[in-house]
């Protein structure tokens, strides 16, 4: 099969660059397992704000905010954020360091501002009042509708005449005369331009292609649910961070979703819960919030793709033309992806980085592969 873009990986960075260069051309988006989404994109608990990540990220989050709040036409039939607010609450001994953060992230969001304990026990009731010294109030941080976006994505992908095809495996990655052409277990496609969106396997595939490596790390985040404590409804309650990083806690679906915000460096695989993690996130819950657990209803772990920066790759490498990376996702991937796969079909088809995300501060170095080998 041939098309004039080939994208491989159709989780929530491949769907998006596929969406957006279906624009442009003929698109076949490849992927390795029977639906898209199987791996980190599904498994994601994901909260858009954007006070979060290195600076780079914030402003690629911020350039992806008006397109969450107001879709494309037919993009999707249901609202794609919901109101959730996130708070973050310090044990003693760590005010001060809570407060020196509140300056930087106040750059960011104007919204977000120190609350007391008082206030932060309203807010959550369960909290252990003698672990609140401190706490950050984010109102305006919301819930991110995963499975709409990622199906928006895909389904705007087709409706644009773009090919999606599962167990699609790539086996080798051949340029000749200008066009690439990729083994997979599905048959070969070709195309002059072949996007690498791979998630934890894109090191992998990229090497396929005669690609530097950009040093991709993936690494294990663990989640599970557990039930809320008879007589109380968490469906209003913010997300709540411990501070130190040792456990996350959110309303989902009735009951509580809990992480021990774990980033524990794994190969490339099908990731597995770790009972230990589990237990180590159970127990920091249990010591910050009046929440017994009693039982795990469902457990689940996915792999988050970092490079060193922990900002996202997107674009070419003169050492294979026509090939680009769109990897390093990280803890990010949801919240970033309408700026990123704009950047990522942008340069694919040979354009410039949009000047919109441009105008938020965003530099093109910030994202594109050459900070790695200058």
């Amino acid at each position: 099969m041939a098309t004039d873009f080939i994208v491989i990986g159709a989780g929530i960075a491949g769907a998006a660059a596929a969406y957006f260069l279906a624009e442009r051309g003929s698109v076949a988006l490849l992927e390795r397992e029977d639906a898209p989404g199987y791996h980190t994109t599904g498994r994601s608990a994901a909260l858009y704000t954007e006070n979060y990540g290195p600076p780079a990220v914030r402003l690629l989050t911020k350039a992806s905010g008006a397109f969450y709040r107001e879709p494309p036409a037919g993009f999707t039939e249901v609202p794609l954020l919901h109101p959730r607010g996130s708070m973050i609450v310090a044990p003693p001994g760590h005010e001060a360091k809570l407060r020196q953060a509140l300056k930087e992230m106040q750059r960011t969001v104007a919204t977000i501002r120190e609350i007391t304990p008082k206030e932060a026990l309203a807010i959550c009731p369960l909290l252990r009042p003698e672990m609140v010294a401190a706490a950050t109030y984010e109102p305006t941080s919301t819930d991110m509708d995963v499975h709409a976006i990622h199906q928006g994505y895909l389904r705007g992908f087709r409706a644009r005449g773009g090919t999606l095809v599962a167990r699609a495996e790539v086996t080798s990655l051949t340029r000749r005369g200008g066009t690439w052409t990729v083994a997979t277990s599905a048959g070969d496609f070709s195309a002059p331009v072949v996007i690498n969106a791979a998630g934890a396997w894109a090191d992998e595939v990229g090497k396929l292609a005669g690609a530097r490596p950009i040093g991709l790390e993936p690494k294990r985040r663990t989640a599970f649910l557990v039930d809320a404590p008879a007589g109380f409804d968490p469906r209003g309650w913010p997300m709540v961070d411990d501070f130190r990083e040792v456990v996350y806690f959110k309303p989902e679906s009735g009951r509580i979703l809990v992480s021990p915000m774990d980033e524990t460096p794994s190969p490339p695989l099908d990731a597995q819960p770790d009972e230990i993690d589990v237990a180590e996130a159970v127990e920091h819950l249990q010591a910050i919030a009046a929440i017994e657990v009693t039982r795990i209803q469902r457990k689940w772990a996915g792999l988050r793709s970092f490079v060193s920066d922990r900002v996202p790759v997107a674009g070419p490498v003169p050492e294979a033309p026509g090939y680009h990376w769109l990897a390093g996702q990280g803890g990010y991937g949801i919240m970033t992806s309408p700026a990123m796969g704009r950047i990522a079909a942008a340069l694919a088809a040979g354009e410039a980085i949009p000047a919109d995300i441009l105008a938020t501060g965003l530099k093109p170095e910030h994202v594109l592969p050459g900070r790695f080998f200058a």
